[in-house]
């Protein structure tokens, strides 16, 4: 059966300063029963990325001690970047992985939940399955508004945290912390810098969709006042408009279910729209890990679905046909968590 695993993938909000990255993942390291399996440093973004897989207990104190250090050197009141972010350490998400529940990692983000805002004083949110209302199962839901927001939002009862002070503490911001399955963090570049065509695509293959605007451009509501949505393409997927660097525009998107909406769809799909705006996707990028079941399903799908029983040539056929090696080289062996926990 093998051990119980579970994965963690803090997001803190600094991509610039590698001595303070430095210090969060040594951090990590020094804890027994932990693999860190990843360190993805975003500098536009002004984000750095974080997975570890371990025991439950491992994986929890790891996340605090990360946390604890993060919250210290990193200083919010200066930090700007392209990513939406509301904290020092901005989510906390823990993901079931072998042998291991939902319900566990449910226990686990109220566990660290409670430590840090008991401990640090710190306000946090529970999100994704961990959520105690409908209204904050969505992160962007929960982190509308931002940092700059944070402070009014807090003084909103229906936004006081669900541990922790409604107190806002300029320094370290708050914290989203929950249960989800495994997200696939996933990026298409295209050849323009100009975000909104970006914002364009996002919309009509995100699962909130857009929007619905009369001829004037005005918001179109229902008979409760609530604007009217276009729904987007794909389920169990969210989608922006980011900017890769001053000259790049990307697609950023979060797969909710790569089982539901697969890698292969959405990169055909970005490629479509991008083609009717006259632009091209240049590249992909996955941030973090990603499952070797999506892999294989892309594989599968740019090799014709040829019967192939060789994975290394499927995980080529994916990478090939995804674009991962635009940026830089895309290795299976670090990028695939099962691939990446056998090493």
């Amino acid at each position: 059966m093998g051990d119980t695993l579970v994965e963690c993938v803090p997001n803190f909000s600094e991509g610039r300063d590698e001595s303070i990255i430095n210090k969060i993942t040594e951090s990590i390291l020094k804890v027994s029963d932990v693999t860190l399996l990843d360190v993805d440093i975003g500098y536009d973004f002004n984000r750095t990325v974080v997975t570890i897989v371990g025991t439950p207990e491992a994986v929890l104190e790891a996340a605090i001690v990360s946390t604890s250090v993060a919250i210290r050197l990193i200083d919010m009141t200066s930090h700007s970047g392209e990513h939406a972010r509301m904290g020092a350490v901005d989510v906390v998400p823990f993901i079931p992985i072998q042998n291991s529940t939902m319900e566990d990692c449910i226990s686990l983000s109220e566990r660290y939940a409670k430590i840090v805002s008991d401990r640090f004083g710190i306000p946090v949110y529970l999100y994704a399955n961990s959520a105690r209302s409908m209204e904050r199962r969505r992160l962007p839901d929960i982190r509308r508004g931002e940092y700059e927001g944070l402070e009014e939002k807090l003084s909103m009862e229906i936004w006081k945290p669900d541990y922790g002070p409604s107190t806002f503490v300029p320094k370290t911001g708050a914290i989203a912390s929950g249960a989800r399955q495994v997200l696939i963090a996933y990026n298409i570049n295209l050849n323009t810098n100009d975000k909104k065509l970006a914002n364009i695509i996002a919309g009509k293959i995100r699962t909130s969709g857009t929007i619905s605007k009369d001829s004037d451009g005005n918001i179109i509501r229902d008979n409760e006042g609530k604007p009217v949505r276009i729904p987007g393409m794909f389920q169990s997927l969210q989608a922006a408009g980011w900017m890769y660097d001053e000259n790049t525009a990307q697609v950023s998107m979060n797969l909710l279910d790569h089982t539901v909406t697969g890698l292969h769809e959405v990169t055909d799909a970005v490629r479509l729209e991008a083609d009717l705006l006259g632009l091209k996707a240049t590249s992909s990028e996955l941030v973090g890990l990603v499952p070797l079941q999506a892999m294989i399903k892309a594989g599968r799908h740019y090799n014709g679905n040829r019967e192939i029983h060789d994975q290394n040539i499927i995980l080529q056929e994916a990478v090939d046909g995804l674009g991962l090696n635009g940026l830089e080289e895309f290795v299976p062996a670090k990028s695939i968590i099962e691939l990446a926990i056998r090493r």
